[in-house]
């Protein structure tokens, strides 16, 4: 890890780059891992790097992806159980590696709720057990269903089997209407060790890790099976609630032990980060003794009432931290480089390595992020590794930190082989063979085909029929393979998806009649594609795989324009750099230039944009609704906060501001209705007086929101 920058000393390309790495290792792992129960780095590893991605988007906001792992929790349910909607999402947790970091989220939450330092601010402190999140739901005291995680939304129907954990209640001690209990289901050490001296006698393969155990025997489809394994549960939080358990977490902690749940008993009270640090350390010495796997502690904003003010991020919780435990390092040998295309054409190179295990996990390949740092240079020609290149069969230092994708930290080149060759970045595209290109400023070399780069073509068709853009059941990442290559019922473009039953009734070889399908698969592929021609205009926006414009980008944008129409007539007029509709979406908050120039390029006259109205006259995209929002004196209105604010900060402003339906922006226009105003204030109000917008202090906006 010696070789990572801080964020704050990256420059802009190196920002790309690192984004560009890190989306491809955790959208690999967070499938590997929730998904398919076999991880392919360590909890450590994950968590490390999805935070560096995290700060890196916060810092760089214009670098942002459009499938960035920051916007994901977990991974879509299995088909193999049915679904359940979490009546209350169920978040991820940032992370932090050090003091430093923790002393960093102290500080947040005190700008945030506007604390001074000698305020206090308890935190409960517990440690991170590294199991399977498992929701369960009960009606006046009786267990109604239990679910996974899942993607945070929806989970897996998983009840039969939580019935068999002997420390999950079927009935409570209490009549309360709604009781959801969050807790983890794990498998103690000398169970785990138990059940793989039982799978090798039985001629079975044996589980890498208690956590793959414990993950494995909650999802099995005959319940008999994972009554036979000893799984464990612990609580530490809570869904729905009719009515509250308690003012604080600890006490609420307490309200469930007594409700016949196991609490972890080295859960503790601290009156400052010092204390909680204090806490970390002591665990961190009887990790080994524990008995089951922990992976970090968990920092907990003790107080309720200050939980719901800081609220959630749009996959965290702004008011815990999860503290990791440090990252391992293996030596293994490299045997080949891949080279990947990405959906923007990106060339990402990946190192094939001889399986080694780092941190108790597998690992077989790591990122080499892009050309310049095989060669052993950062973005900005400073060197790395100590100019040492990477070249195949090397022998190198493999590390997973936080469980990001597997890295290398360094290179033995005592042990290179005489004969061996510097590695030469493809000069063309390794899937058309077109001309690559690499911007100025930007890291990353890309092949210049755009859709006409067949592996560029497929990724974007995966990204629009992925799940958070049209999710057509039926038609998944193998099937846009299959129509992309048929002859007679093509997919080269969306808006061919929208024409495929059409096509099928003129065609003499009838889709039903083919391999792999049949009359009832085909006729409810058809079902489905007709389902999702009425779509949300925000999700609309993600599934075009706009460079930039990823699930948050989209809803900020669905949020101003409200309708698609709007949006098409005011993006082709800022087509003009002079135009007031240009200036009005730069200073929209959250979208910076570097996103404009995206938009305004994907939409300009042309081939993309003519695909893209193609796509829009087979739909009905539906005018965006802030979903949190009832209807009220701020929905819909632009508001600017400008100068100091003194009973909170800006942050929460803004916040509590878009709760309420209003559109938060850093400029001043004529489209703008109101402008809070605290001391400090300069230009913003000279301009709203000069329009004619109404301004108001702090005071009268927090009489004005009956706060």
């Amino acid at each position: 890890m010696t070789d990572y920058k801080a964020v704050k000393d990256l420059s802009g390309d190196m920002a790309k780059d690192e984004l560009t790495r890190l989306a491809d290792l955790l959208n690999k792992a967070n499938k590997a891992y929730h998904g398919n129960d076999s991880p392919i780095m360590t909890d450590a590893e994950y968590d490390f790097l999805k935070k560096r991605n995290l700060e890196i988007e916060l810092e760089f906001p214009q670098y942002k992806k459009s499938d960035s792992p920051t916007e994901k929790i977990g991974s879509a349910p299995k088909e193999t159980f049915s679904k359940i909607k979490h009546s209350r999402k169920m978040f991820s947790l940032a992370n932090a590696f050090d003091s430093k970091d923790l002393f960093d989220f102290d500080e947040q939450i005190r700008r945030f709720l506007n604390f001074k330092q000698s305020q206090s601010l308890i935190y409960t402190v517990e440690p991170k057990i590294d199991g399977l999140s498992l929701s369960l739901r009960y009606e006046k005291g009786e267990l109604v269903f239990a679910a996974t995680r899942g993607d945070g939304t929806t989970g897996e129907n998983v009840t039969a089997n939580a019935l068999q954990i002997s420390d999950i209640p079927v009935e409570l001690p209490t009549k309360m209407d709604i009781l959801e209990v969050r807790g983890e289901v794990y498998m103690e050490h000398k169970d785990f060790q138990i059940l793989n001296e039982s799978q090798v006698s039985l001629g079975k393969k044996e589980f890498a890790n208690p956590r793959n155990a414990a993950a494995g025997s909650l999802r099995q489809l005959d319940s008999t099976i994972t009554a036979e394994r000893p799984l464990k549960f612990m609580a530490y939080a809570w869904g729905e609630l009719t009515e509250p358990l308690d003012i604080s977490q600890f006490g609420a902690l307490k309200i469930l032990k007594n409700l016949g749940f196991k609490t972890n008993i080295h859960t503790r009270l601290c009156k400052n980060i010092n204390e909680a640090l204090i806490h970390y350390e002591e665990l961190a010495k009887i990790r080994a003794e524990l008995g089951y796997d922990i992976d970090g502690i968990v920092y907990k904003v003790d107080l309720l009432d200050l939980q719901a003010r800081l609220g959630y991020r749009s996959t965290t919780p702004r008011w815990a931290i999860a503290h990791k435990f440090p990252a391992e390092y293996s030596w293994t040998k490299l045997l080949s480089i891949d080279v990947q295309v990405g959906r923007t054409g990106a060339l990402s190179p990946v190192a094939r390595l001889k399986p080694v295990t780092v941190g108790g996990v597998v690992v077989s390949n790591a990122t080499l992020h892009n050309q310049d740092y095989i060669a052993g240079r950062d973005n900005s020609g400073k060197e790395i590794r100590s100019g040492k290149d990477i070249r195949i069969n090397d022998w190198v230092e493999v590390y997973r930190a936080g469980d990001v994708i597997p890295k290398i930290s360094d290179v033995d080149v005592a042990r290179r082989q005489k004969n061996s060759i510097a590695y030469r970045f493809p000069s063309i595209c390794p899937e058309c063979g077109s001309d690559v290109a690499r911007d100025d400023g930007d890291a990353v070399v890309r092949c210049i085909a755009g859709i006409n780069c067949q592996a560029q073509a497929i990724e974007k068709l995966k990204h629009f029929v992925s799940r958070k853009a049209f999710d057509i059941e039926g038609l998944g990442s193998k099937q846009i393979e299959y129509f992309f290559d048929d002859n007679t019922l093509s997919i080269k473009e969306p808006a061919d998806i929208f024409t495929l039953k059409l096509r099928d009734q003129n065609n003499f070889t009838k889709l039903k009649d083919r391999h792999g399908f049949g009359s009832k698969s085909v006729s409810n592929l058809f079902d489905a594609i007709e389902m999702k021609k009425t779509i949300e205009f925000s999700r609309f926006l993600f599934s075009l795989g706009i460079r930039h414009v990823g699930e948050n980008v989209s809803k900020l944008l669905a949020r101003h324009f409200i309708s698609w129409s709007k949006f098409m007539q005011s993006i082709s007029i800022a087509q003009s750099k002079d135009s007031q509709e240009y200036f009005d979406l730069v200073a929209i908050d959250g979208i910076g230039i570097t996103v404009v120039t995206s938009l305004l390029s994907t939409f300009k006259v042309g081939k993309e944009r003519d695909s893209i109205e193609k796509l829009a006259d087979h739909l009905n995209i539906l005018e965006e609704i802030h979903e949190e929002s009832e209807i009220n004196f701020f929905s819909g209105k632009t508001l600017v906060f400008t100068g100091t604010l003194d009973q909170m900060s800006r942050s929460e402003a803004k916040t509590l501001a878009e709760s309420l339906g209003a559109k938060v922006t850093g400029s001043v226009s004529a489209k703008t209705d109101l402008v809070i105003a605290g001391p400090g204030a300069g230009s913003k109000i000279k301009k709203a007086k000069e329009l004619g917008v109404k301004t108001l202090d702090e005071t009268e906006w927090l009489n004005l929101i009956g706060k």
